[in-house]
């Protein structure tokens, strides 16, 4: 009898006969099938140095799977290098990989009745869309990262990704020789490996050892380190006990853990990309969760860690002074963890953490003691305003004043505004508005990594704002808000701003304003219209047409049932 409870009706007479067969062809003996069949999402490619070192932690698994008297299932999972479609039209794709990764596994998983599934990834939508499908799936399950890439070096200061795209800003601007800027490229990324600071890959890695759902310490390996193929051979070992225990995702992923989750990502100065990302893994989950919640949680906890886009450091350092569960330790000390959600592993994240010190070590500067935060509230606020009625994120940290109004400076693409900001016609005071770049209206949302890089490298960080209904990496910081919703395309107030407008940005007073009276803006609406789509046919077309709103997560399946 197969090992999968779930597919006894199915396994009988001709069909059983028909399902060994396959089984057969591929070296399957009859004693295999009284095994767990447990599916190995592979997610390496050559497409990006994130994904390039996965095959042999993919191999890790296998061997251990068999090990412990499992069947290994393995199939592949698609990725998009977001660092190599930034500033490009391909940008468009990445938020929409996020949810063909997610239907893939859930394809595979529940097509082939697998009993429990390991999920490989390494750039920065196989981490959501992995965990979308886990919870979607609901089969015993744990998510494997890739690990991180260590920091690249010149002239003494340690490099990631965004050193590159900074560095066309400061290169427009004067401020750095040709020779420099080509050495910033040549070694910002010195090997395989997700993006080093506390961008998106690693902001989402590291909230799943908070979730529950990762092993701890797994997220700020290096993936060239060994101990990186260990901590994979022992996520293979406690999934496949989780099988035998019956220990699913839905038993870890509650709104407690959720909770655990965001709490983690403010503490570490995550990606604003965790906000569209665990709304739509709570769709999943059939967990309640709003944008409002992020909110709640940012103003109890603080920031702790002193990690690049805006702070010093990267996340293997981070790993060596101790990694995410001192982090979670600390919070957990402090009454702002929930010790009592279940791990993959079976036991608590009271009793994983039971070893860990409640203090950070006085020899690292990376995690700060609780009394002495990098911030005293979280980094990742939800503006309201007449411009985000729905609400929108903004990154304040590494701000000295998250505040700012001045004239708009419109710009209907992400295009159009770059090639402004390196024409030097951006000036100080300036607020950027980078609109129809928003779900439906980009489609896909792109990120706003290059404008904001230039922006920063042409040293306008601390006095030009930016708002956009499309995304910003990780690695984005400065004056600026994401996620504007409505977006453009469905008639939001972004679409009816005007060039010289004043729009005020205010972290403190969690406001997005665009100060036109009502009466003005009425007489535009009613002058509005939506422009024609930017795709007729194909997967951003399918995705245009599906999207929900940012403040909803831009998942897919919301609005197919009106939920």
């Amino acid at each position: 009898m197969p090992y999968n409870e779930r597919s006894k009706n199915v396994t009988q007479g001709v069909a059983r006969s028909a399902n060994r067969a396959m089984y057969y062809a591929m070296g399957y003996k009859d004693e295999d099938f009284d095994k767990p069949m447990v599916g190995v999402a592979n997610g390496h490619s050559t497409i990006t140095p994130c994904n390039s070192g996965l095959q042999k932690l993919a191999d890790a698994a296998i061997d251990e799977v068999a090990r412990c008297g499992a069947n290994s299932q393995v199939f592949g999972v698609p990725t998009i290098s977001d660092g190599i479609g930034m500033g490009t039209e391909g940008m468009k794709y990445s938020l929409v990989s996020r949810e063909v990764i997610a239907d893939c596994i859930e394809t595979c998983v529940n097509g082939q009745w697998m009993d429990g599934v390991i999920v490989i990834g390494g750039c920065d939508k196989n981490m959501p869309g992995g965990m979308m499908a886990i919870a979607r799936c609901n089969v015993p399950a744990i998510y494997v990262y890739g690990g991180t890439v260590k920091p690249g070096h010149y002239k003494d200061k340690d490099l990631t990704i965004v050193s590159a795209f900074e560095a066309v800003g400061e290169f427009t601007a004067g401020r750095l020789s040709e020779t420099d800027f080509k050495e910033i490229e040549r070694r910002c990324i010195p090997g395989s490996g997700s993006c080093g600071g506390m961008y998106t890959a690693n902001t989402m890695s590291s909230s799943f050892e908070a979730l529950g759902m990762s092993l701890l310490y797994s997220s700020t390996q290096a993936n060239p380190d060994q101990e990186k193929v260990d901590s994979t051979v022992e996520a293979a070992r406690v999934l496949v006990e989780a099988i035998k225990k019956g220990l699913k995702p839905r038993d870890i992923i509650t709104r407690k853990s959720i909770e655990n989750a965001v709490a983690l990502i403010m503490a570490v100065g995550g990606s604003t990309n965790a906000v569209l990302h665990y709304l739509a893994i709570a769709h999943s989950a059939g967990i309640e969760w709003t944008i409002d919640d992020f909110e709640r949680i940012r103003r109890k906890v603080p920031v702790l860690c002193d990690l690049k886009p805006s702070g010093k450091y990267v996340a293997t350092d981070l790993h060596a002074a101790g990694g995410i569960p001192q982090v979670l330790k600390i919070l957990l000390a402090n009454g702002l963890l929930h010790g009592d959600c279940m791990t993959i592993t079976g036991k608590t994240m009271a009793e994983m953490l039971k070893d860990v010190p409640a203090q950070p070590r006085a020899d690292q500067h990376v995690i700060r003691p609780f009394d002495k935060p990098l911030y005293p509230h979280g980094h990742l606020a939800i503006l309201k305003g007449n411009l985000a009625p729905e609400g929108c994120v903004a990154k304040i940290t590494g701000l000295k004043n998250p505040a700012i109004t001045g004239p708009a400076r419109v710009f209907d693409s992400e295009d159009a505004a770059m090639e402004a900001i390196l024409a030097d016609k951006i000036k100080p005071g300036d607020v950027v508005v980078i609109r129809y770049e928003g779900p439906q209206g980009g489609p896909g949302m792109r990120e706003m990594l290059s404008p904001t890089s230039a922006i920063i490298g042409k040293g306008l960080g601390e006095s030009v704002g930016l708002i956009t209904d499309g995304r910003f990496s990780g690695g984005t910081w400065g004056m600026v808000v994401g996620h504007v919703a409505p977006e453009a395309y469905v008639g939001g107030n972004i679409a009816l701003i005007k060039e010289g407008d004043s729009i005020t940005i205010d972290a403190n007073k969690l406001l997005l304003q665009l100060n036109v009276s009502d009466d003005e803006l009425a007489r535009r609406r009613a002058a509005w219209k939506q422009p024609p789509p930017r795709y007729t046919r194909g997967v951003l077309a399918k995705f245009a047409k599906l999207v929900s709103t940012a403040s909803k997560g831009a998942i897919t399946d919301e609005r197919l049932f009106g939920r």
